[in-house]
C-alpha cells in the first residue's frame, strides 16, 4: 500500500474503532478495571459493576446490529473482554477457596475452548465460531443457535462466580462446604444458587464438546493437508 493510499485507509481505521459497539466494548474494559480495583475493599460494588459490564456484553451486540457496525475487531474486542474478565473472577475465586485447583481449572477449561473454537472456525472458513450447525452435538447446536439458553448459561455462571465472592468470609473456606451449607438453608439465596449451578453445569459441558469438536476440526485440517502433498 502506497503512502496516499495509506492516509486514505486512517480515517476509515479509526472510524471503525470508533464503532458505538466498540466504544462500548472500551467502556466494559473500563469498568472491569475498576471493579478488580475494589474487589477485595468492596465486594457489593465490585459485583455491581462487573455485572453491569457483563449486561454491556449484550448492549455492544444489539448495538452493532441497530447500526449496522458489525466488525472483526469488534467482536475480538468482545470475546477477548468476556474471558480476560471472567479468567480474573477465577483467579480471585482460587485464592479465596480450598481447593484452588478447581477455579485454576475452569479457568484453563474457558481460555483452551474459546482459542480452540475460534481458530477452528477460521480453518473452516466460516465467518462466525457461532456457525456449529454441522456439529453432531445438539447441546452444542441449542447453545449457538437459541439465544435464551445460551444467555441462561452465560448468565448463570457470572452470577455463581459473583455470588461465591460474596459469601465468602475468611479466604480458606472449603468450597463445597460453603455450597451445600448454602443451598441447605432454604432461602431466595439457595434457590438462586440451585438455579446458576444447573445453568454453570451445562456451560462447562458444552466448553467440554467445544473444545474436542474443535480439535477435531484441527486434526482432520492436518490429516486433509497430509492427503494433499504431492
Amino acid at each position: 500500500m502506497g503512502k496516499k493510499e495509506e492516509e486514505r485507509a486512517r480515517p476509515e481505521k479509526l472510524s471503525v474503532y470508533l464503532y458505538i459497539p466498540n466504544i462500548v466494548g472500551y467502556m466494559r474494559v473500563v469498568l472491569n478495571c475498576v471493579a478488580f480495583a475494589v474487589c477485595f475493599s468492596n465486594k457489593t460494588l465490585f459485583s455491581l459493576l462487573y455485572f453491569f459490564s457483563f449486561c454491556c456484553d449484550a448492549v455492544d451486540g444489539w448495538c452493532a446490529r441497530r447500526f449496522n457496525q458489525v466488525s472483526t475487531f469488534g467482536a475480538v474486542l468482545d470475546m477477548v473482554t468476556d474471558r480476560v474478565s471472567t479468567a480474573c473472577l477465577l483467579v480471585i475465586l482460587s485464592q479465596v477457596y480450598r481447593p484452588s485447583l478447581v477455579f485454576l481449572s475452569l479457568l484453563a477449561l474457558d481460555i483452551a475452548s474459546h482459542w480452540l473454537q475460534m481458530y477452528s472456525t477460521f480453518l473452516a472458513g466460516k465467518s462466525s465460531h457461532k456457525d456449529v450447525k454441522d456439529s453432531t452435538s445438539w447441546l452444542f447446536r441449542l447453545y449457538y443457535g437459541n439465544r435464551i439458553f445460551m444467555c441462561y448459561c452465560c448468565v448463570s455462571c457470572e452470577v455463581l462466580y459473583i455470588i461465591l465472592l460474596l459469601i465468602e468470609k475468611n479466604k480458606t473456606e472449603n468450597l463445597l462446604n460453603v455450597v451445600v451449607s448454602t443451598l441447605t438453608q432454604i432461602s431466595p439465596l439457595s434457590f438462586l444458587l440451585a438455579l446458576t449451578l444447573f445453568g454453570w453445569s451445562m456451560k462447562q459441558t458444552i466448553n467440554i464438546i467445544q473444545m474436542k469438536t474443535a480439535a477435531d476440526v484441527c486434526v482432520m485440517y492436518d490429516i486433509e493437508k497430509q492427503q494433499h502433498k504431492p
